[in-house]
C-alpha cells in the first residue's frame, strides 16, 4: 500500500497495490503491521456500513472527549467526496479541512485520527460506504457540525437544493460553537 500524507497532520489518504486478471481484482484492504508502522498504533474495535444514494450528505459527526474516535474509511460501490475537518484547537490547521474522493474504482482509503468532524456525500447514484473505528459507538457523545459552516467552507461538488440531509445534519452547530478538543 502507499501511504500518502495530507496537508493536515495525522490524516492519511492509503492506495492499495490492486491486482486484475480476467478473474476481476485482488486487493489487501488493512493490513495491521504496516498499518502500524506507516501510521501509529491503533486498535479498531468496530466496522461499520452505510448505504446510501446520490446527494446524501451524511456529516460532519464526531464523538466527544473520551468517547472520540479514529476511522478507516472506504467505498466499496459509487464515489463519494470524504471530507475530514480538524477540531484539535492547539493544532496550526484548527478549522481546516481535507477533501479526497473515494470511490470503487480508485479503491483508496482514509484514515481520520481522534479530534477530527468527518462527512461525505454521495456523487454516485448509490454507495456503500464502510469503515474502521477505534471507539464504539456513544450516543451521548455525539456531536455535529454544520455542513455548510462558513467559518470552515467545504467546497461541495453538487447545489444544496440536491443535497439530502438527516435533520441532525441540517441542524448541526457551528465551528464556533462546537465542543473541539
Amino acid at each position: 500500500m502507499n501511504y500518502i500524507q495530507t496537508g493536515i497532520d495525522g490524516v492519511w489518504l492509503i492506495e492499495p497495490k490492486v491486482f486484475h486478471d480476467a478473474r476481476g481484482y485482488f486487493m489487501e484492504a488493512f493490513k495491521e503491521e504496516e498499518f502500524r508502522t506507516q501510521i501509529g498504533e491503533v486498535h479498531f474495535v468496530q466496522d461499520n456500513e452505510s448505504k446510501s444514494s446520490f446527494g446524501v450528505l451524511r456529516g460532519l459527526h464526531y464523538q466527544k472527549g473520551d468517547y472520540s474516535q479514529a476511522k478507516l474509511v472506504r467505498v466499496i460501490k459509487g464515489k463519494v467526496l470524504d471530507v475530514a475537518v480538524d477540531l484539535r484547537k492547539e493544532s496550526s490547521t484548527f478549522g481546516k479541512y481535507v477533501s479526497v474522493e473515494l470511490s470503487e474504482e480508485n479503491k483508496r482509503q482514509f484514515f481520520i485520527p481522534r479530534g477530527f468532524a468527518h462527512g461525505f456525500l454521495v456523487l454516485s447514484e448509490e454507495a456503500i460506504f464502510t469503515y474502521k473505528v477505534d471507539n464504539v459507538y456513544a450516543p451521548h457523545a455525539e456531536a455535529s457540525i454544520r455542513y455548510d459552516d462558513p467559518t470552515i467552507g467545504i467546497d461541495w461538488p453538487i447545489a444544496p437544493e440536491q443535497m439530502l440531509l438527516s435533520e441532525k445534519d441540517k441542524t448541526g452547530t457551528s465551528l464556533e460553537e462546537a465542543e473541539c478538543f
